[in-house]
This record gives structure tokens, C-alpha cells and sequence, in this order.
């Protein structure tokens, strides 16, 4: 399994960015997506997540309404579309795949799941 990140870049703050993670290696559409990020000097942080079986997706507080989260599973593609940049948005946007199901609070947890993308770099000026 290869998840392959994309889209990151430096952007001004207020602009929109859309983060693509694409996945090779397996056919399942029953698979709980993340996206996690990791400014430097701080701890990893879930920001969306989308459980298998579930009716919808879960946002972190911090991103709530700013960071949709999408899948295309025909693709074996997930999305992260960030909206309203700001500074403290810069980090390393990571996606993350998982082949069983989630624990609804275990959603934005890095532990829940086993397969990780590289990373792409986002940088946010102001």
C-alpha cells in the first residue's frame, strides 16, 4: 500500500488550497481516511477524518468548517480542501489510510491508522 500526498505549497493567508492523496496498492472501499498535520516543534494533530461505515465526516475544532474533507473512491483518491488559510495552518499535511473500522472517537487519532503518506509541506504567509 503507497498513499502518495500532493498540493502542498506556499500560499497567502486567506487563500484556499486543495490537498490530494493518492492511494495504489489495494481495492477497497471500506477504509477509514484522515489527514493529520505537524507544525514544527508540535505534536502530530487530526484534523479530518471520514470513518468506514459512517455517515459522515469528523473535523478537528481547530479546523471545523474551514477543512472539508472528500474521497473518491473510483480514484482511490482522498482530498483535503483548506479553506481561509492562516498562519498557524502551516505545517506538513499528512493522509492516513486504515482497512478496519474506527472507533468514532478514535477518529482524529494517529494511532488508529496504519498506513501513512510522505507528507506535504504547506506554508502560509501573512
Amino acid at each position: 500500500v503507497q498513499l502518495q500526498a500532493s498540493g502542498g505549497g506556499l500560499v497567502q493567508a486567506g487563500g484556499p488550497l486543495k490537498l490530494s492523496c493518492a492511494a495504489s496498492g489495494f481495492a477497497s472501499d471500506y477504509h477509514s481516511v484522515a489527514w493529520f498535520r505537524q507544525a514544527p516543534g508540535k505534536e502530530r494533530e487530526g484534523v479530518s477524518c471520514i470513518r468506514s461505515y459512517s455517515n459522515g465526516p469528523t473535523y478537528a475544532d481547530s479546523v471545523k468548517g474551514r477543512f472539508p474533507i472528500s474521497r473518491d473512491n473510483a480514484k482511490n483518491t482522498m482530498y483535503l480542501q483548506i479553506n481561509s488559510l492562516m498562519p498557524e495552518d502551516t505545517a506538513v499535511y499528512y493522509c492516513a489510510v486504515h482497512f478496519n473500522r474506527v472507533l468514532s472517537y478514535m477518529c482524529l487519532d494517529p494511532s488508529s491508522y496504519t498506513y501513512w503518506g510522505q507528507g506535504t509541506l504547506v506554508t502560509v504567509s501573512s
